[in-house]
Formats: C-alpha cells, structure tokens, sequence
C-alpha cells in the first residue's frame, strides 16, 4: 500500500532538493576556470578595467583581459560615432566586461558605458556651478528650445534651462506662445524666481522695463539751476 506524503516529509523533500541545487551550483563555481571566474567577478562588480588595443577587426577592436581575448564593439568604443578604427590601435583606454560567457569562451567590453556616466557627472556638475553663480534679476541671453501651452522653455546662455510662462512672454495678452515664438529663436530674458532647481524667466519684464527708460528719459525734468537762470532773466527785463 502506498503511504501518503504527509506536510513534514513534504518539506523535508523540498529542502533537500534546494540543498542540491546549491551544492550543484557550488561545484560548477568550483569547477569553473579561475579566470573566467575573475571576469565573471569584474562583470557583476562592474569593475574599470584599463586595456590596451591590440587589434583592428570587422566591427571592432580587440583587447585582452586576464590573457583572455575581449571584443570591443565599435558602437561602444566612444560616446561618438567612430570613422575608422584603425586610429584606435595600441590606444590605452577603460572598458567594462559586459558579457562573460566561459562555455562559448566569449567576453565583449564597452568603454560606453564609463564614458557615459562621467559625461552624465560632469554635466550634473557644471549645472549645479551655474545655479550658484544665476542670481534673481540677472539677464541673459537665450535660445527657445521647446514651446508648450502654457509657455516656452528657453535654453540659457550658460548651459541652464528655465521656463517662460505664458503670462511672462509679452505685456499683451498671449493666447499661444506659438503665436509669437518659434522653437530656435534668439531671446533676452530676466530670471524672475529660482525655485527647487527650476529657473522662472521673463520677456515681459524686460519690455516694461524698457518702457519705464523711455518713459523717463522723455519726461526728464530740468534742472534747478536751469529754472533759477530762466526765473531771473525774466524778472531783469520786467518794467516796474
């Protein structure tokens, strides 16, 4: 008579069976060439590893890790398109393992990847040393680069971008920043608030600003001295 499996004989069957598998996956680690165990380890550390081209193939470069032969793509050589691959030879360069396979013996690096990240760092650096140095009421040079409903966003002279509500394009009425702006096109705006790392910008304060100069320079108001000169050569030529 067949006995039935009761819960207990259940788990313990399972457990044996995960403590096979570990050993299993152990011994193939075990098993594994040390080498293509440290290029395994370089690719799930992500490590940057300094290499040295030492040959020109179709589609890419080749260089050698640990003794090991690594195909270097020409797409991830640089952030660039590459022309011709042969100015890459000998060249000292950083890559990162991105594919380790022991059983088809194969190993590709890409230099992309580290290349990316530092120009990602640098960018994220320069903005943050061009907000320290953007004040509230600074004018600037700019080129509109996206036009939205409720406004324009506009790239700085200084790498930043901010936006330019609709309210803040003209001192009449916009219904649509498309009807006055058009993407790529120069224009002088005023920071008018920075907030949370975003720039609010302005064209209108400008005009009114404009506006006033004019308006001042239109109605100057004459001197004192001027008004005492002309008082008193009015009263020497009176007759009394």
């Amino acid at each position: 008579m067949e006995e039935k499996m009761t819960m207990d004989d259940l788990s313990e069957e399972l457990e044996a069976s995960y403590q096979a598998a570990e050993a299993e996956g152990a011994q193939d680690a075990e098993e594994m060439d040390p080498v293509w165990a440290t290029l395994k380890q370089y690719l799930d550390e992500k490590t940057v590893l300094n290499v040295k081209i030492g040959g020109v193939v179709n589609g890419g470069v080749i260089a050698y890790v640990e003794g090991v032969r690594g195909f270097i793509p020409a797409s991830r050589l640089a952030l660039e398109h590459v022309e011709d691959l042969n100015e890459w030879l000998n060249k000292k360069i950083r890559v990162r393992a991105i594919t380790v396979d022991p059983d088809k013996k194969r190993l590709v690096l890409s230099a992309r990847e580290i290349l990316r990240d530092e120009a990602r760092s640098e960018a994220r650096q320069k903005q943050k040393e061009a907000f320290a140095q953007t004040n509230v009421g600074d004018v600037m040079d700019g080129t509109v680069e996206t036009l939205k409903e409720y406004g324009a966003f506009v790239r700085l002279e200084n790498g930043l971008s901010g936006l330019v509500h609709v309210s803040q394009i003209s001192d009449k009425r916009v219904v649509s920043p498309d009807k006055v702006l058009k993407e790529g096109q120069p224009v002088k705006v005023k920071v008018i608030a920075i907030k949370d790392g975003k720039l609010s910008l302005s064209m209108k304060a400008l005009l009114e600003k404009a506006e006033d100069q004019e308006d001042h320079e239109h109605y100057t108001m004459p001197k004192s001295e001027n008004i005492s000169t002309n008082l008193g050569s009015l009263l020497a030529n009176l007759k009394l």
